[in-house]
């Protein structure tokens, strides 16, 4: 049997996209489905794309710019939201404005951990590893959310339905009295109660771990298996974060200001439970943030990979930050991972939400040339 041509990078392509989630057409018109019209016009001057925080996020440079008719237009829209998406088969990047009414919608902050941040909770030494797994690391993310999580998050509170942060595990009982949760809110006193009970949880516990390895034995045939097992670029097992670090409950990172009103869901419960959820609040939008672009925002229970299945989902790209191993800043990863979502994803930019929305449909607003501070 004659072996078939190389797989091309192009070809590789057309095959992943035959399994990616989400890819391909949908079965049918959902009920109460209106007509679309893909009408695809050139921008001659289009603004820059990712271009206000290029320290978190590289700006995208994709030349060949589409912009298609309204697509999201709620009766009575407050909410200016435009959005892109990269599609190959057009030949570049879509823009698409959308008119959104703010009551409907929410923000979701997936895993803004609290580690490195002064509550407590530390990157156990000397070789532990979480979060962005080294302290250095972790302190490039306080930044961006200080810098821009949170004004967006201030900015934004009293113009949408909800604020949503996602963490690790299950409602546990000093996490129930900080935070309101998708079944109940704690009281002012109990708040008050949490914020003890957790740092006391957090600041009794012991961060250390073993040391790295100075030796062990590899094969004199195949070194590299051995050296690599033996010594992998990451473990966070309970060799370096030692046993119970896993248990303590996460909080949300101090530099994100978390209102009485916020609610917090926790991966260990599911993505039905969050999914009923917000559609018993009414949510039919979402605005995504957080951490980590390449992992956990888009499969983790708030993750775009389940949020897609059921609402509009808007990843905001420069309030997301992702994995960056060997390179001290996350521009570049940040850049390939918001790219590689907008294959089957809209995503948007802080400066490119505001608040407006014409309840009248119509043809969309024309593109807006400039800095990317006009949406």
């Amino acid at each position: 049997m004659r072996p078939g041509p190389p797989r091309t990078p192009v070809m590789a392509l057309a095959l992943l996209s035959s399994v990616l989630p989400g890819a391909g057409p949908p079965d049918g018109p959902s009920e109460g489905s209106r007509p679309y019209e893909n009408r695809l016009r050139p921008i001659d001057d289009p603004a820059p794309i990712l271009a206000d925080h290029p320290e978190f996020v590289a700006p995208i440079e994709e030349t060949a710019r589409f912009e298609a008719p309204i697509l999201v237009d709620d009766p009575g829209a407050d909410l200016e939201v435009r959005a892109w998406r990269f599609s190959y088969n057009a030949r570049g990047i879509v823009e698409v404005p959308n008119r959104l009414r703010g009551d409907r919608t929410a923000i979701v902050v997936v895993h803004p951990w609290g580690i490195d941040d002064g509550q407590g909770w530390a990157t156990p030494e000397p070789a532990g590893a979480a979060f962005q797994c080294t302290p250095v690391k972790n302190e490039v993310v306080l930044d961006h959310a200080r810098e821009v999580v949170d004004p967006f998050l201030r900015g934004m509170r009293d113009r949408v339905g909800l604020v949503v942060y996602s963490l690790p595990g299950t409602e546990d009982p000093i996490r129930a009295k900080l935070y309101r949760s998708i079944r109940r809110s704690p009281t002012a006193e109990e708040r008050g109660e949490g914020r003890e009970e957790l740092a006391a949880a957090l600041r009794s516990f012991s961060y250390r771990g073993e040391a790295m390895p100075t030796g062990f034995p590899v094969s004199t045939e195949t070194p590299t298996i051995d050296y690599l097992g033996r010594f992998p670029g990451l473990d966070a097992g309970p060799t370096y974060d030692p046993p119970g670090f896993w248990e303590l409950p996460i909080p949300v990172m101090a530099p994100i200001s978390v209102e009485p009103e916020d609610v917090v869901a926790y991966d260990g419960e599911g993505y039905e439970a969050l999914r009923d959820f917000l559609k018993a609040e009414g949510i039919r939008h979402v605005l995504l943030t957080g951490y980590n672009t390449d992992m956990c925002v888009c499969s983790t229970t708030a993750g775009y990979e389940n949020l897609r299945r059921d609402f509009d989902v808007f990843l905001v790209g420069d309030a997301t930050i992702a994995t960056f191993p060997a390179n001290p800043r996350p521009s570049l990863a940040t850049n390939a991972a918001v790219s590689f979502a907008a294959l089957d994803l809209f995503i948007t930019q802080v400066s490119w939400i505001r608040a407006g929305g014409d309840p009248t449909a119509g043809d969309p607003p024309r593109a807006h040339p400039g800095g990317s501070d006009t949406p």
